[in-house]
């Protein structure tokens, strides 16, 4: 198999999102009652109708991404005959992608992902002051050097990497007062931009660990079942199948960075040659040409996506067979 199935994280839910895929396809839009059954709520009329303030929090940005996931997946599996048991390689997600790969791939069940989504947005939000923490992008520098610009932006508070997604992009989190520092020194480093970026709370890193255990706790109520096609773990940056594996790292993926470059790189090095991004946006489309020479993205979100999506699963099975 030579194709990876990758789900996106934070930053790339839009209002509206879904929607087309739901009025045309029964199957999306089964996904899209299941997600508001799990939680109580009508989080579908957030998503197609807004306000973008309301969809953007994270506790609705986190379960109404995994279910536009989701329902593209389920209108994948009966129009184009994707299945992820017998075409993925591997799957991955950036960050909350994690749990949208977890479902895709039917090692939790979409109203568990939905309900622990919610609860996760919820921790990761409590978790550190509004305006005690940040986050900025360093773009132009390398893994190594942003990390160094971090250490040295530091001085006894937290600043770390929470995001190495390739092609020169390194998002780093921790204190305010720190992650100031960093955009000050990247410049100096010889980053082509820094600049804080516009969330409500610093992901991904230490001071994120009361989320950690709230999801700690609420992980360890569901039931994980080895997923159809291994997962490629954020904070690992290679396969795992063990569902107690599994809930660990999820555990350690809320304080960990996100390896997405070394993911990418992982999976094409285990001969992916098409990474199917399912879902909404095209910002790890866009990720993949940058990490993985040679590497084909296809961006799966509308109606519009589904036959080059079936063509591209077909040219993946038949380099597949070649090799």
């Amino acid at each position: 198999m030579t194709a990876a199935f990758t789900f996106p994280g934070q930053g790339s839910q839009a209002v509206g999102m879904g929607k087309a895929l739901a009025d045309a396809f029964p199957a999306a839009r089964a996904v899209f009652d299941e997600v508001d059954a799990a939680l109580s709520e009508k989080l579908t009329a957030i998503i197609w109708d807004g306000p973008a303030e309301t969809l953007q929090l994270t506790e609705n940005a986190q379960p109404a991404l995994m279910a536009v996931s989701i329902a593209t997946l389920r209108v994948l599996e009966a129009e184009a005959g994707f299945s992820v048991g017998r075409d993925a390689a591997f799957v991955a997600g950036h960050s909350l992608g994690e749990y949208s790969a977890l479902a895709a791939a039917g090692s939790l069940t979409v109203s568990d992902t939905a309900r622990l989504l919610r609860t996760r947005g919820l921790a990761m939000q409590k978790a550190v002051p509004v305006g005690a923490g940040a986050m900025a992008a360093l773009l132009g520098l390398d893994y190594e050097a942003a990390m160094a610009v971090a250490n040295e932006a530091a001085q006894g508070q937290v600043c770390q990497a929470a995001n190495d997604n390739g092609g020169g992009q390194v998002v780093v989190s921790g204190d305010k007062a720190a992650v100031d520092r960093a955009v000050e020194i990247a410049k100096t480093k010889g980053a082509k931009r820094a600049m804080l970026l516009p969330v409500s709370a610093p992901f991904h890193c230490k001071l994120m660990q009361p989320a950690a255990d709230a999801m700690a706790e609420a992980l360890s109520k569901v039931t994980i079942k080895a997923p159809a096609a291994p997962l490629v773990s954020n904070v690992l940056a290679s396969a795992i199948t063990d569902p107690d594996e599994i809930r660990r790292r999820l555990v350690e993926q809320v304080t960990g960075t996100v390896r997405w470059r070394e993911s990418v790189a992982y999976m094409a090095g285990q001969g992916v040659t098409r990474f199917f991004e399912i879902g909404a946006g095209k910002v790890l489309t866009g990720l993949v040409k940058r990490i993985a020479d040679g590497a084909v993205g296809v961006a799966v979100g509308g109606p519009n996506d589904i036959a080059a999506a079936k063509d591209a699963l077909k040219d993946a099975l038949a380099a597949a067979k070649q090799g």
